[in-house]
């Protein structure tokens, strides 16, 4: 293969894989909400947090943790993505809120609440550039495979084979395990699931924290991976994009990584389509409008045919 066009095919599949990562993460987090019958619009403030507070830890900590900071600076938006996906929970399966408000809430309220905190804590709307961010991988032994070796596993995103990882065993609780099965009994007639003594709200909570947490995750990566700082731009449509591919996906983690792949490859078209011969002369504002377009076409064809969990969006109470 022409060494010039293998490196290009390189660059696109490597910055689709650095794209498609918060989406896998925060797709797969909505899947776990929405199985267990909490509809979640609220992703995109879940990953504003996790966005926020990841920058936030990867500043201060940076010069201790090395290149482990942006590691562990994901797990820190994770658990603020949980406490956050707490508000959204309670008001939910207790209060029994409507779902779609209470989502709007939680992202309305988040990118305020965040930039407040960075303007306390840095004095300015938003964060300087982190120190330590994740950068490129090259997989030993694997890179040196011919061709393959080259696309996918020299100076590549570990994070998103990370999240590919996820994605599978998120497929695997989903499906193959007690508690997956439980989950989607909820989220199909918690009225039944009821009867049979499992308790409903506990498996609620636990799909809107488990969304709460890879939301997070999400947002943590996109900071750290592409953004490089916090403000209130960073996540911009990135939590409907995870929506639409979740939707898009129907509701399977496998099906929501694929969407996603789909969309990140979209985005990294504003970036690579200057060397893509037939995209090249397409003015750049279009490429780079192209994933919300997309995002706007998949919800209008497929969120109408596509079959979720048939209490998704229903409050249950327990005395019925």
């Amino acid at each position: 293969m022409d060494p010039k066009l293998l490196a290009t095919l390189a660059s696109i599949v490597t910055q689709t894989l650095v794209y498609s990562t918060p989406l896998i993460l925060t797709a797969l987090g909505g899947v776990f909400s929405e199985r267990g019958g909490i509809v979640n619009v609220g992703l995109e403030g879940i990953m504003v947090m996790g966005a926020f507070s990841s920058i936030v830890f990867n500043l201060t900590f940076a010069d201790v943790l090395g290149a482990w900071t942006p590691w562990v600076a994901c797990l820190v938006g994770a658990g603020v993505g949980m406490v956050f996906s707490l508000l959204h929970a309670v008001a939910t399966v207790n209060l029994r809120a409507d779902h779609i408000i209470s989502g709007t809430v939680v992202n309305l309220m988040a990118p305020a609440l965040a930039v407040f905190l960075i303007k306390v804590i840095y004095g300015k709307g938003q964060t300087e550039m982190i120190k330590e961010s994740f950068g490129y991988f090259s997989f030993p032994i694997l890179k040196d495979i011919p061709i393959l070796g080259e696309l996918f596993f020299r100076k590549t995103s570990l994070p998103a084979y990370v999240a590919i990882v996820i994605a599978v065993l998120a497929w695997f609780i989903v499906y193959k395990t007690k508690f997956g099965l439980r989950l989607r009994a909820v989220g199909e007639n918690p009225q039944a699931a009821d009867t049979l003594g499992i308790n409903v709200y506990l498996m609620r909570y636990s799909g809107v924290l488990l969304s709460g947490v890879l939301g997070g995750m999400g947002g943590a990566v996109f900071a750290q991976t592409i953004s490089g700082r916090f403000a209130i731009t960073t996540i911009a449509g990135q939590g409907f994009i995870a929506m639409a591919a979740m939707i898009f996906g129907k509701w399977n983690p496998l099906g929501a990584m694929g969407a996603a792949l789909f969309f990140g490859f979209a985005q990294n078209l504003s970036i690579a389509g200057s060397d893509i011969p037939f995209i090249a002369n397409i003015p750049k504002v279009y490429l780079e409008s192209l994933p919300y377009v997309l995002t706007i076409i998949v919800l209008v064809i497929f969120l109408g045919k596509a079959s979720g969990p048939k209490a998704g969006g229903q409050n249950y109470i327990k005395s019925k």
